[in-house]
């Protein structure tokens, strides 16, 4: 089972290493390693790109955790179809292999080997693998992160609020102490990636989410 799981982290790092940010910026002809926040994530995507770029890679990103964290199901399920031996899934609960797949997507956003170990801060790869594997709570979480935004208009703020929601909703849920335990996990990770963020929240320097304006208009 140990390898299994290592197996399931390896290939959900492999995934979330993909840099999407970083591609679909390349492609326009710009490194936004080098703009704005300096962040491969669709939040600096669609300040610097628009919002078209940006609803690409945030949908890229978060399918980066719905498919690490649902693959070792899509494993079972072709087991029990009998397309492969029972010895390659050990148990008929996958949900550890999961939250490994998970964890490995978050790490490999954060930490690509393809970027020099650069990344973004997990939160839409960690809202898709989320969904799958403790999806009430996702959903509470991203509800805090959306009435957050809206009366805020701090994107940093909402994910940090959201995740931290996390562990609280896991537990009310009364999910099993894995979850809660991953759920934790989570939430710390979100937050410490948000460490830069914090400061500028505190020092009142961090930049509010504001659309742009048409030609001589006023910002919203």
């Amino acid at each position: 089972m140990v390898t299994t799981i290592f197996i399931a982290g390896a290939i959900g790092y492999l995934l979330g290493a993909i840099p999407f940010g970083f591609l679909v910026a390349r492609s326009r002809g710009v490194n936004i390693f080098e703009v704005g926040s300096k962040s491969p994530g669709a939040t600096n995507v669609r300040r610097v790109l628009g919002p078209g770029p940006g609803k690409i890679v945030f949908v890229l990103d978060v399918l980066k955790g719905v498919v690490a964290a649902a693959l070792p199901w899509l494993v079972l399920i072709v087991q029990r179809m009998g397309a492969v031996g029972e010895s390659q899934v050990v148990a008929s609960d996958p949900t550890p292999w999961g939250l490994a797949g998970l964890i490995g997507a978050l790490l490999g956003h954060s930490f690509s080997c393809f970027t020099q170990f650069r990344g973004g801060k997990g939160v839409a790869t960690a809202a898709g693998g989320l969904l799958v594997l403790m999806p009430w709570a996702a959903l509470i979480a991203i509800a805090v992160w959306g009435l957050t935004f809206l009366t805020t208009r701090y994107v940093s703020l909402a994910s940090m609020l959201a995740a931290g929601s996390l562990p609280v909703s896991v537990w009310l849920l009364g999910r099993a102490g894995s979850i809660q335990v991953m759920a934790g996990v989570i939430a710390v990770f979100v937050v410490i990636r948000h460490r830069d963020n914090c400061r500028r929240l505190l020092n009142g320097t961090e930049n509010r989410f504001v659309k742009k304006p048409p030609e001589g208009g006023a910002q919203l």
